[in-house]
């Protein structure tokens, strides 16, 4: 990646590619969290219902392994919106600070 030259173009960055890319990924792997906990839910209260049921069993428990990459995934996802930061602040700080909050 090069480094964005002048402050507007490190702004601009940090703004609209930086920023915007994190967000959107991190709502995508919350709202895939959440439906496949919708499913994981469903999926036990069937199980409940019915505990011969193998088949179920196993769906169960693929849709189980399944959130738990997606949470994993959210940590991926922190580590890298972490690192992405640090190389910003080396290549951009004499030009742009972003909020505190990043």
């Amino acid at each position: 990646m090069a480094a964005p030259s002048g402050s507007v173009n490190c702004e601009e960055f940090a703004e609209f590619q930086l920023m915007a890319a994190h967000v959107s990924r991190d709502r995508v792997i919350k709202n895939c969290i959440a439906q496949t906990s919708a499913v994981v839910k469903s999926l036990r209260e069937e199980r409940e219902k019915n505990l011969d049921d193998l088949t179920l069993l196993k769906r169960l428990r693929k849709e189980q392994t399944k959130l738990k990459w997606m949470q994993s995934e959210l940590n991926v996802e922190e580590v890298v919106n972490d690192r992405s930061w640090k190389v910003f602040n080396e290549r951009c700080r004499v030009h742009f600070k972003p909020p505190k909050n990043e």
